[in-house]
């Protein structure tokens, strides 16, 4: 039998009620809802981190950002990792020698699906080392993945997704001729692999910039969406600072739905759409100056539900029932224990793993409490807030409860996510024997992970 191909398609700082799907009334994704209509679509599935670096780091190695040692986003000109002794790294500062990266004795991903024989690709962001430009030379070739296309040099933050693409490689050559759009050039690139791997088992990692700030979309698209939004006098290349019904976003999302479509259409020409997974989730929540993140509490840089909380659809052909929604929470660590389980790959016992396999849950397993009622946990320290408003801060979650603890000033806040997703209603003076059950919880997992509070703030003890 035909071990299943992979694709992994992953947008860039996409608000957890973006999609059609999920309730988006200015936004059309109609192939992102049809992979959900033909598959399983997650309503509590979280990033392992509130912004993008950590949150990669936890996809590619299933391990919690502590533990991998990846806890805030990786500064362009180094490529480094917040090392597991006492101090670490300033949010904004970075010695100048340093040559830290994420650790090169993990199997990761890729290599995982390498030593069982598939080809890997990766196409886009990997923003888990320094770049060329600055001289480092970690990049994602190192990682496992044989072909790597359209990965960036210096860093995206500034704008650049139109050609000559100046902030991700400058020596990128068009190939779909004037003016030709980043999000497209991924979606044709990732159809071309496709096409070329067509006879043996392959993972292929769409790591898409959009919908990172600067936003940019095609001008046509923003016209649509600014008509139907009501709205005039919108830049074709800005931040764009609308957070409800924002054109550009939509543009720029409308651009990575087509790429699912011109997938899955190819996959199925080619007669292997059934041979095939495809997932589409996000890195983390999203910016709250862009969007927001449906009726979720904050966004990108914050332990609340919006910078958590990501929108996940799963299509795994002969497993998934069609049409299938579910409120049990999951993590994108969970890939990583996951996918092993599918392929058959015994996870080393020195590479310890904080995900667990989904797989029961994708089957329609009844029994599924083992993935439901587990705990988890957050780590996001932070010398300083971070430039969105982010905290330091870690929380944890168990059945129906959230905890928050902000080591800036060492205040608690307990929700019930059951009763309160928007998180709205802090429970701590209300509940306070089952806040102190969280606090002991995550001081614990903390000391496991060999996580750090930043020097002078208020830790668990």
């Amino acid at each position: 039998m035909r071990k299943p191909n992979v694709i992994f398609i992953l947008a860039d700082d996409l608000g957890w009620g973006e999609p059609g799907c999920y309730g988006n009334r200015l936004n059309e994704t109609p192939n992102i809802d049809a992979l959900a209509a033909s598959g399983i679509r997650f309503t509590s599935a979280y990033a392992s981190s509130t912004v993008c670096s950590p949150s990669r780091a936890g996809l590619m190695t299933g391990q919690t950002p502590p533990r991998n040692g990846i806890t805030d986003y990786l500064r362009p000109d180094a490529e480094w990792f917040i090392p597991l002794t006492e101090g670490g790294f300033s949010d904004n500062e970075l010695p100048e020698d340093t040559d830290y990266h994420l650790d090169r004795e993990l199997v990761t991903l890729p290599q995982m699906f390498k030593k069982c024989g598939y080809a890997t690709g990766m196409i886009g962001k990997w923003h888990l080392s320094g770049y060329d430009e600055n001289g480092v030379k970690h990049g994602p070739e190192k990682y496992g993945f044989d072909d790597v296309l359209i990965s960036e040099q210096v860093g995206i933050g500034g704008g650049s997704y139109f050609h000559p693409y100046d902030r991700v490689d400058p020596h990128i050559a068009t190939a779909l001729g004037e003016n030709e759009f980043l999000v497209d050039r991924m979606n044709h690139e990732a159809n071309e692999y496709i096409k070329k791997h067509k006879d043996q088992p392959f993972f292929l990692y769409l790591s898409h910039y959009a919908v990172h700030t600067h936003l940019a979309g095609k001008k046509e698209y923003i016209d649509y969406f600014s008509r139907k939004a009501r709205l005039t006098n919108i830049s074709y290349a800005a931040k764009a600072e609308l957070p409800e019904e924002n054109p550009v976003l939509a543009a720029m999302l409308k651009s990575i739905d087509d790429g699912v479509g011109l997938i899955r259409e190819t996959l199925k020409d080619l007669g292997i759409e059934r041979d095939t997974i495809i997932i589409f989730t996000s890195d983390n929540g999203g910016e709250t100056r862009v969007t927001v993140n449906g009726h979720l509490r904050d966004g990108k840089s914050s332990t609340y539900e919006g910078g958590l909380r990501v929108s996940l659809v799963m299509d795994y052909p002969g497993v998934t029932s069609p049409g299938t929604v579910t409120d049990v929470p999951t993590i994108n660590l969970d890939f990583y224990s996951t996918f092993a389980e599918i392929l058959g790959y015994d996870i080393p016992k020195e590479h310890i793993t904080d995900g667990v396999s989904i797989l029961p849950l994708l089957r329609g397993d009844r029994d599924v409490d083992a993935i439901s009622q587990r705990l988890f946990s957050w780590h996001y320290p932070l010398d300083e807030p971070h430039f969105l408003g982010g905290r330091s801060s870690a929380a944890n979650r168990k059945s129906d409860y959230k905890y928050i603890r902000f080591f800036d000033d060492g205040s608690d806040e307990l929700y019930n996510l059951r009763e309160d997703e928007s998180e709205k209603n802090n429970l701590v003076d209300r509940f306070p024997e089952r806040t102190q059950e969280h606090q002991v919880l995550l001081r614990n997992w903390i000391r496991e992970v060999k996580g750090i509070v930043p020097e002078g703030q208020h830790g668990l003890g």
